[in-house]
């Protein structure tokens, strides 16, 4: 939590509101979480004010324009500037400042880094650094002239900065600039003009660049986002298979990126084709890196020659040794199907049970009885292959839980595979086949739960016709 930051005094001014700035005092300490502007006192109210802060030396003020400018506060935001040298109250750089709607800029004043960290709140918009302070004192800064900005920056990464350098100091001010500052002033050619056009520049300059920032990382993020997409959900390698593949997915609720679902369909040289979809438990960019770890390692461990216990074996101490936490595991569920497309092997690593449709016969489930741990659970466990006959014309779809685990309704009951089932049954008997059955079953268990889902949705179909 910040410290508190005490309530500063105002600097008076005369009835007109245009008299010069007075010395800067420091003020009592009531109430210190408020930061405000008052309006003009009289000369024995501002006589008493300054002998009582006579009597608190040292402390960090804020300056505060005359009211006559303030009448609008409530209604708009002033700009406020945190000022950071050595001798604030000896500064000439302390006249009025008007923003360009010619509200007055508000002004705090600091004189070292200590104090400048207690007043650098989220309601700052700009900080003008004297690069003449001491340098904080880290190991390396002893021979930088430029040590007390580079710590500012650090320091206040959000907040625009301008440099304060002796007159005829370009090199250095331009430095400045170089390193991070958005502009740089000469102390002896200061006005209240000039430094106020240098705030609003500044600012303005800021909030550009900052703008600038978050589209380069969007661009980046998108980038990262579509590699990892070809990494979750590649292109299946099915030449010379008269087995038809199609796929969907959809992200879950507020992420841009993928979560840890994958698929892979592949055809080895004997004509077997092995199919697989697995779900990495959460939902950040890490999950998704591992599901795509296991989605190429169970690609390159199918092309080899392994399959059912002691691919998933395999595959377990991939996930063992990629994690990021001895709490991730991965749910999986790979079906081998032979070269004459009528039998299959399955294997289940605590994944749903694959759904099988075949023309004239109910769509059904397909034997979970040998449901083995989820990947990362049990050191050493075993995944038995289970044998299912297909039959000559079949479709047969793999899913994620998130297909299975939306509400229905608002009673907040889950549609479950049951009503999985259900609804592709129905689905079926209106004529849906191939990527408009995945469309329609994926957009109705999103209505069905009102809304988005909260989990990633993977499902792809193979369909064998004769």
């Amino acid at each position: 939590m910040p410290a508190p930051v005490p309530r500063q005094r105002a600097i008076p001014a005369a009835e007109s509101g245009q008299a010069p700035a007075a010395p800067v005092n420091s003020g009592p300490t009531q109430d210190s979480s408020e930061y405000r502007t008052t309006g003009p006192r009289t000369a024995d109210r501002s006589a008493t004010t300054a002998e009582q802060s006579a009597s608190v030396p040292g402390r960090p003020t804020e300056v505060t324009a005359p009211a006559h400018q303030n009448q609008n506060h409530n209604q708009h935001q002033n700009l406020t500037l945190l000022l950071i040298e050595d001798d604030p109250a000896g500064s000439a750089i302390v006249p009025d400042l008007l923003d360009q709607a010619g509200k007055p800029i508000r002004v705090r004043t600091a004189r070292n880094l200590t104090e400048a960290e207690r007043l650098l709140t989220d309601d700052v918009h700009c900080i003008l650094l004297d690069l003449a302070l001491p340098a904080p004192g880290r190991v390396g800064d002893a021979d930088d002239e430029l040590a007390v900005l580079k710590y500012v920056l650090e320091l206040a990464p959000r907040h625009a900065v301008l440099a304060l350098t002796a007159s005829g100091d370009a090199e250095r001010g331009a430095e400045a600039v170089r390193v991070g500052a958005q502009d740089y002033l000469f102390r002896d050619e200061l006005d209240g003009r000039l430094l106020s056009r240098a705030i609003r520049y500044a600012v303005e300059r800021k909030r550009s660049d900052s703008a600038e920032r978050r589209l380069a990382e969007g661009r980046l993020r998108a980038q990262e986002n579509a590699r990892l997409e070809r990494g979750l959900l590649p292109t299946p390698l099915l030449d010379g298979s008269p087995l038809h593949f199609a796929a969907r997915y959809r992200p879950g609720r507020s992420r841009a990126l993928l979560g840890g679902d994958f698929y892979d369909v592949v055809r080895t040289p004997d004509g077997t084709v092995h199919a697989m979809i697995g779900d990495v438990c959460g939902h950040g960019p890490d999950e998704a890196a591992l599901g795509v770890e296991l989605r190429i390692a169970w690609r390159a461990l199918t092309l080899a020659g392994l399959c059912g216990d002691e691919l998933l074996g395999t595959l377990q101490q991939v996930l063992e040794h990629e994690r990021a936490d001895d709490e991730i595991f991965a749910t999986l569920c790979t079906v081998d199907i032979a070269p004459d497309g009528r039998r299959a092997g399955l294997c289940l690593a605590g994944h749903p049970s694959p759904l099988l449709l075949r023309p004239g016969s109910p769509a059904r489930l397909l034997p979970f009885d040998n449901n083995g741990p989820a990947l990362g659970l049990l050191p050493g466990a075993r995944w038995p292959r289970t044998q299912v006959e297909l039959g000559g014309e079949w479709s047969l779809m793999l899913y994620t839980d998130g297909l299975i685990e939306g509400r229905v309704g608002e009673g907040g009951e889950r549609l479950g595979q049951d009503g999985m089932v259900e609804m592709v049954r129905r689905q079926l008997s209106e004529g849906l086949r191939g990527e408009e059955l995945l469309r329609a079953a994926v957009n109705e268990v999103r209505d069905l739960n009102g809304g988005d889902l909260t989990d990633d949705v993977a499902v792809l179909l193979l369909d064998r016709t004769r």
